[in-house]
């Protein structure tokens, strides 16, 4: 067995990497960290878990006993630190946060409006959405696992871009999501006579998952990608279903953008295309995005939609995922790749 700590195991995320790895094959949950909750009983916080006894400890590195991997379910910036002193102890950190996910300094600043504490750090970090960089992952230490709106975007982009068949500018991914993509903390937002029997666009042309969207494309290919991005809020618990729309070059064809898809992830276990446009229902609680793409031959738009769970997929399971593939296990080991509909 391999040992585990998850420090922000009182939240939605946490919640979901306790449930996948108390079942793992591999990993071995050996302490639970976090925040305000801390001196609490797993039970009280997170009541659906086993295990509910265990204490949740604090989130000083210094209380982390030596275990092999550490996942960070932290909100923006309380990973950065965290993540330098485990890593200087020779754990390997796979952070669900943001900290690490950008490449260069100047693209955080961007982003977050202020300097990255450690900036040299910026790059080092494997982005962790296995199906478009494997490679970096398996050979890294410390992974940045992706957001979910990012992750369900550079799904659906990934192969199309790889392949030089859209254009680099006029990308535009609108994206809807549950509420538990906001974490779980209380804001008037959320409450339910604020969501329930609407839907609204938030942070328009100001959301920081957009660059993480474009430092991802850019990887794949080295172009200076734009997308424009419009998350909105529907009232439901978990799932974002997002429609991308993207000017295809000249002379590309339906057939070339199926091919695409079909030659990237026809060995993927946690990505399903087809020809149905997918519902957000179909992948909840799994570690599956299901995506269909389409062209638009009047307007010469690729049109891409894609379902994921924003738990799972979209935080939890994919760091799973990785560190599957950090310690050289299955990729699948512990993760659900069906939906449990309706």
């Amino acid at each position: 067995m391999s040992s585990a700590a998850i420090l922000g195991a009182s939240g939605y995320a946490g919640g979901e990497l306790i449930r996948f790895l108390d079942a793992h094959p591999v990993f071995e949950v050996a302490y639970l960290g976090a925040h305000s909750k801390a001196g609490s009983r797993l039970g009280e916080v997170h009541p659906q878990l086993g295990g509910g006894e265990r204490i949740l400890g604090s989130l000083d590195p210094g209380d982390v006993p030596d275990v092999e991997v550490v996942f960070l379910a932290l909100p923006h910036g309380a990973s950065a630190e965290l993540g330098v002193a485990l890593s200087d102890r020779g754990i390997s950190v796979v952070d669900l946060g943001s900290d690490f996910r950008l490449d260069s300094s100047e693209r955080y600043a961007e982003a977050y409006g202020s300097p990255h504490p450690h900036p040299d750090q910026l790059g080092r970090w494997a982005y962790g959405i296995p199906e478009l960089f494997r490679e970096d992952v398996v050979d890294a230490t410390c992974v940045a696992a992706p957001g979910c709106y990012p992750t369900t975007a550079v799904l659906g982009l990934g192969p199309l871009v790889a392949e030089g068949l859209i254009s680099k500018d006029g990308i535009i991914v609108d994206a809807m999501s549950g509420v538990t993509g906001a974490g779980r903390g209380v804001s008037a937002g959320l409450q339910f006579g604020a969501v329930a029997e609407s839907v609204k666009a938030y942070k328009v042309l100001s959301h920081r998952h957009q660059p993480e969207m474009e430092r991802a494309l850019d990887a794949l290919a080295p172009r200076q990608h734009q997308v424009t991005f419009t998350p909105h809020l529907v009232p439901m618990q978990r799932g974002i279903l997002a429609t991308i729309h993207a000017p295809v070059v000249d002379g590309v064809t339906l057939a070339d953008l199926a091919d695409a898809f079909d030659e990237r992830y026809a060995d993927e276990p946690f990505v399903k295309v087809s020809e149905v446009p997918p519902e957000t229902r179909w992948v909840a609680g799994s570690n599956t995005a299901m995506l269909s793409v389409h062209l638009d031959e009047r307007t010469d738009r690729a049109l891409v939609l894609v379902a994921t769970d924003n738990l799972v997929k979209g935080a939890a399971g994919q760091a799973v995922q990785c560190a599957n593939l950090m310690f050289g296990i299955d990729e699948a080991a512990g993760l659900p790749a069906t939906g449990a509909l309706p």
